[in-house]
C-alpha cells in the first residue's frame, strides 16, 4: 500500500492522489494548482476531505488515501487504499442518477439529492485498496 507522503500530487497522467491514512495527527494542503483550479486537502486516520475551489469533492471516514482521482463529465473514478472499511461521499452533480462500480462490479444505481452528494461504503479492511467508479446513468 503507498501513502501520499506529500498529501496531495499531481500525476503524470492527470489525475491526482491525496490523503494519508496513516497519519496519526491532521495534516493539509492549501492553495494546490491542478488545472487551472485550487484544491485543499485534510487528511489523517480518521478523515481525509478534499476540495476544489472552496467547494466539498470528497471525504472518508476513517481516512484513506487515494490514488489516480479523476473528474470526469459524467462522474468520477479513483482507487482507495486503508486499513478499514470506509465510507465515502462524493460531489457530484445535483438531483442526477450515477451507476457505482466497487471493484469492477456494479453496485446499482444512486441518486444525488439537491446537495449533490452520493454516499457509499467500501470494504478495505481485508483487501487494502478497491477502485471505484461513480457514472451518471
Amino acid at each position: 500500500m503507498a501513502v501520499i507522503e506529500e498529501l496531495l500530487r499531481n500525476e503524470s497522467d492527470g489525475t491526482i492522489s491525496f490523503g494519508n491514512h496513516k497519519l496519526a495527527q491532521k495534516a493539509k494542503v492549501e492553495d494546490f494548482k491542478h488545472a487551472g483550479d485550487l484544491l485543499k486537502v485534510k487528511t489523517y486516520k480518521d478523515i481525509t476531505k478534499l476540495e476544489k475551489n472552496g467547494l466539498f469533492l470528497y471525504e472518508s471516514v476513517p481516512g484513506t488515501s487515494v490514488l489516480q482521482f479523476r473528474e470526469l463529465e459524467t462522474g468520477v473514478e479513483f482507487v482507495v487504499e486503508g486499513d478499514e472499511d470506509a465510507q465515502i461521499t462524493v460531489g457530484l452533480n445535483d438531483d442526477t442518477e450515477y451507476e457505482v462500480f466497487i471493484a469492477g462490479n456494479s453496485m446499482g444505481t444512486m441518486k444525488t439529492g439537491l446537495g449533490g452528494k452520493l454516499s457509499l461504503s467500501v470494504e478495505l479492511e481485508t483487501v487494502g485498496e478497491v477502485s471505484v467508479k461513480i457514472v451518471q446513468v
